[in-house]
């Protein structure tokens, strides 16, 4: 009998761990995003950690995403694992709308609550997620195909410099501002090209297009990365402005873009406020609220005029 109480010791202990580690799993908000090198995912880990002080009731907080927006399987494989160690709650920004409905389903199934943040999946996995915060991506897209017609006019020339073909938010938001320029003008449209995300790409891809299209009169950039190595590549030809450009979101790249002439404007988003109001919102679904099925969480068109006044400083990063 002496023998067996070091193993039945042993064996309590390993339950004690077991319990404790599910019990902290229970209080944990994965806040699982597109890429962790950006800039614009970086500050919704902020809104998020500012969020974690203000919920209270003892939860915790990771953060993580892919290397890049192209590694969808990674994203996934990310939700998997949140799933199995039984988290409390996901807040996530999905990269595609389809090939993140099965591990969305798994939360599901595992009444684990799902937050979606800045992008949208397919309707097939409506019924899987409590809330989604995004930009209304459409209008975003509109507001910048008006801001772009408003200093190039109907006529002539623009071209599209997008991002990862097929993502939600790129859906919106490409699909929001060609709509715009087909049915409010006569411009030709050049485009859309696809960085994956990656400045270089972008800057690559657009010095190719300023290259070739001599008469371009405007041109878009409808993400962060992509944005920014539009800038470059436009300073670089010598076409800064001169070929008039808009771009989306607001690191301290394009704002300096914007304060030298670079950009005639750039779209906004409340990043922060995606981090902050998803970490809110999953907390309140986690004690048993109930919340909106969508939250609009608003754009600024920031430009030189305006850059330093309080509507803009509030949602530059």
């Amino acid at each position: 009998m002496p023998k067996l109480i070091p193993c039945l010791v042993a064996s309590a202990i390993a339950l004690v761990s077991v319990s404790a580690a599910a019990a902290a799993a229970d209080k944990e908000i994965a806040v699982i995003v597109k890429t962790v090198n950006s800039t614009f995912w970086q500050n919704v880990q902020k809104g998020a950690e500012t969020a974690m002080k203000e919920v209270g009731g003892g939860y915790s907080l990771t953060f993580q995403g892919p290397a890049s927006e192209s590694a969808i399987a990674d994203q996934v494989n990310m939700v998997e694992n949140a799933v199995n160690r039984k988290v409390g709650g996901i807040v996530l920004a999905p990269s595609d709308p389809d090939a993140l409905v099965p591990a969305i389903r798994k939360a599901w199934e595992s009444k684990i609550p799902v937050v979606l943040i800045d992008s949208q999946i397919s309707d097939s996995g409506k019924q899987y997620y409590q809330s989604f915060l995004a930009t209304d991506n459409a209008k975003a897209g509109e507001l910048c195909a008006k801001a772009l017609i408003d200093r190039v006019g109907t006529t002539g020339k623009i071209a599209v410099m997008s991002y990862v073909a097929g993502a939600g938010s790129e859906i919106g938001r490409v699909g929001g501002f060609t709509k715009y320029i087909k049915e409010n003008s006569k411009l030709e449209i050049v485009g859309p090209f696809y960085s994956q995300s990656q400045m270089a790409t972008a800057l690559n891809q657009t010095t190719d297009v300023l290259t070739s299209n001599p008469d371009l009169k405007g041109i878009f950039g409808a993400n962060e990365p992509t944005a920014i190595g539009m800038g470059r590549a436009l300073v670089q030809t010598g076409k800064a402005g001169r070929v008039v450009a808009v771009g989306f979101d607001g690191n301290q790249d394009l704002q300096g873009f914007v304060r030298d002439g670079t950009l005639a404007a750039t779209a906004v988003q409340g990043s922060f406020q995606m981090g902050q109001l998803g970490v809110r919102t999953v907390a309140r679904v986690m004690k048993g609220e109930k919340v909106e099925k969508f939250v609009d969480t608003g754009v600024v068109m920031v430009t030189k005029d305006n850059i330093e006044k309080p509507e803009a400083r509030d949602v530059l990063y």
